[in-house]
């Protein structure tokens, strides 16, 4: 009962803010992302009848707190769904930096789900284990079905699942990671994004921005898509400041970059710019223009990784184990 798993990270086109159920990570609407490769999570698990304790480890170090009870939580429910009781061995490894808005929770849940499904041999499609990697992370789900893909929300996992969106910018997609390191609260962002008084004016456009974004997709329209994610970006951060704790995660150099991308952009360089929750920020420009863009990105004095489409999540052959 082992198995090994991998998934990418996502960046968030349609953004979801606020969890109607903090237990099931059931988010308050829709949301749209872009998996992003080859940055990568790797999880090993193991169910072992004798032992009596869980053990969680990340990047070589033992989870505890809410860490431990959100790992908990997805474990328990594979547990539910197999009919056994067995402790678990969890390891998990990252490529890429953590805890600085690249999404890694979304890959490490979703490579969790993945490794847990595999190693209780559980019949589940992708849309199907992207609900085990809900109740970690609902970008997870995204995370799951990988590339372009839809997180629906709803009562029930037959209603709150991800589906994969087919287009055709998948292949000329190029994305410029740029680091800001800074601290986030992300979960308690989520928790009080309803606390705010412009979360009622998103909530009243964010379905027209699914629609148009799907479409976009659909049309393969880079233009659009991407302007979207950029306005998105906003979106999210005007809802996320104007909340009780009053979250600014945005740095002097993120600011720089945005208006990099714009001076870019105003030379005819199709680039635009996306934030999730935290300091750092996504690049969207094509396979064409990605050298220059990376280029003046980082003249901003920031650490760049460029990234393409990233797949969905898959187990891996048994050489891969973590151990």
């Amino acid at each position: 009962m082992k198995a090994t798993a991998k998934a990418h990270p996502i960046q968030g086109l349609v953004k979801y803010h606020g969890m109607r159920d903090e237990q099931l990570r059931q988010p308050y609407h829709d949301s749209i992302s872009v998996s992003t490769a080859p940055s990568r999570t790797v999880t090993t698990v193991e169910f072992e009848p004798d032992s009596n304790e869980d053990v969680f480890l990340i990047d070589g170090e033992t989870v505890e707190g809410r860490g431990r009870e959100r790992i908990e939580n997805v474990v328990d429910h594979v547990r539910d769904l197999a009919g056994i009781d067995h402790a678990v061995r969890f390891e998990s490894e990252n490529d890429f930096p953590t805890n600085i808005g690249f999404g890694s929770s979304s890959s490490g849940f979703a490579a969790a789900a993945r490794a847990l499904v595999g190693a209780t041999d559980l019949d589940m499609t992708l849309p199907d284990i992207s609900t085990v990697a809900r109740r970690g992370s609902a970008s997870a789900a995204r995370a799951v079905t990988g590339a372009f893909s839809h997180l629906r929300t709803g009562l029930n996992d037959a209603d709150c699942r991800s589906e994969r969106i087919e287009t055709d910018l998948e292949d000329d997609l190029r994305i410029i990671g740029a680091e800001v390191p800074a601290y986030k609260e992300t979960e308690e962002a989520h928790r009080e994004a309803a606390d705010s008084h412009m979360f009622d004016a998103r909530m009243a456009h964010i379905h027209g921005q699914i629609a148009e974004m799907r479409d976009a997709l659909r049309e393969g329209d880079f233009h659009r898509t991407f302007q979207l994610a950029e306005h998105d970006s906003l979106s999210l951060a005007a809802t996320t400041m104007t909340g009780p704790a009053g979250w600014v995660y945005w740095q002097p150099r993120t600011i720089e970059m945005f208006n990099t991308v714009r001076e870019l952009r105003e030379a005819d360089v199709p680039v635009y710019f996306s934030v999730d929750t935290g300091a750092s920020v996504y690049v969207n420009t094509t396979a064409e223009h990605v050298d220059r863009v990376e280029g003046a990105v980082a003249d901003c004095g920031v650490d760049t990784r460029v990234w393409e489409v990233g797949g969905p999540s898959q187990l891996l052959d048994e050489s891969a184990a973590l151990f």
